[in-house]
Formats: C-alpha cells, sequence, structure tokens
C-alpha cells in the first residue's frame, strides 16, 4: 500500500471516529481499529502522535471543503463580484450544513478551534491563490496589486463567513450590498 493511500485510509478513518465519539474520546487505538491498521502504522505516518493525527484531520476536512465549495461556484462569464456573492452564499450555506464542525463547534470548541486556527494561514494563502487569477482580470484601484488585494478579498471572505455581524449571508440581495461594499470597493477601480 502506498503511503498516500495509508494516510487518506488513517485521516478517512479518524474523522469517523470524530464523527462517531467527538474530537476528545478519539484514540490512536480507536483510530488504529478503524483504519484496521496497526497502531506502529499511525505513529509511523504521524509521529506526533494523536495531536498532530487530529491536526492533520482537520487541515484534510478543511481542504476537503473548499474543494467541494469549488466546484458549486461558476466563474466562467463571471465578474469578480458575482464569483464573490455565490461563494458567500455557497460557503455560508455549506458552513451551517456541515453537521460534524457544528456539532463540534457546539460541543467541543476547545477541542477543534486550536486546529482550526492553526489551518487559517493556509485557508488565506489558499483562497488568495483561487482569487488571483480572477482579481488580474479585474480593473484593480491605482496603486492596488494582484497579490494585496488577493489577500484582502481572502482575509475579508473568512472574516465575513466566521462572523458576518449585521449581514445577513443568507439573503442575496445584502451580500450582494456586501460585496459592493466592502470587497469591490475597497480593491477595483469604479
Amino acid at each position: 500500500m502506498a503511503a498516500t493511500d495509508t494516510r487518506e485510509r488513517i485521516l478517512e478513518a479518524t474523522l469517523e471516529c470524530v464523527s462517531r465519539l467527538g474530537m476528545a474520546k478519539t484514540t490512536m487505538e480507536e483510530v488504529a481499529r478503524q483504519a484496521q491498521l496497526s497502531r506502529a502504522t499511525l505513529y509511523r505516518v504521524f509521529p506526533g502522535g494523536r495531536e498532530e493525527l487530529l491536526d492533520a484531520v482537520v487541515e484534510w476536512e478543511v481542504a476537503r471543503f473548499f474543494l467541494r465549495l469549488n466546484d458549486t461556484i461558476r466563474t466562467e462569464g463571471q465578474d469578480l463580484a458575482s464569483i464573490l456573492e455565490q461563494g458567500l452564499l455557497s460557503a455560508r450555506d455549506a458552513l451551517e450544513h456541515h453537521e460534524l464542525l457544528q456539532r463540534l463547534l457546539r460541543e467541543e470548541a476547545d477541542q477543534v478551534v486550536p486546529s482550526l486556527v492553526t489551518v487559517l494561514p493556509l485557508i488565506v494563502q489558499a483562497l488568495a491563490e483561487w482569487f488571483r487569477p480572477l482579481i488580474a482580470e479585474a480593473p484593480l484601484r491605482p496603486g492596488a496589486t494582484v497579490e494585496e488585494a488577493a489577500d484582502l478579498v481572502a482575509r475579508l471572505a473568512l472574516s465575513y463567513l466566521g462572523a458576518p455581524g449585521r449581514w445577513d449571508l443568507h439573503d442575496p440581495a445584502a451580500v450582494r450590498r456586501l460585496v459592493d461594499r466592502h470587497f469591490v470597493a475597497a480593491i477595483l477601480e469604479r
């Protein structure tokens, strides 16, 4: 079995254990049993043990979340504002319907939040890279660079998804106003 196959098998087993038991009660023994592998194999792949494994499964699931989200967003023939609107509406809906994440945040925030904080810089970087080619095609404000604009848009998107404040991210009209006033106004020439 290839190392990547073993790693994925362990991550799938860990996600299953976390879904069933929660993060606090997921042990290396339980993951080994679920993956039908020895504990030694788990420690070979994740030498940092349980904490490294839990951080890795959070990072893996976050990456899968954004891949699924990417599949819902149409970019072809759309302007940047429309793409941002689609992304915010879809992401907010996907976050609210991610049953495991919602349960962990309700019941074990102390366990999941540190792993999410660790992965946030990776999310910002990945989102900025995703936005970069879209922003490169848009008319930027004088003095703005594509890199700065992509970073800003990524950080704004994560911020509003995490804490929308007064903005109703279920309402397309509200999202349109948010994108126009806070995203587009910050980076695009009017």
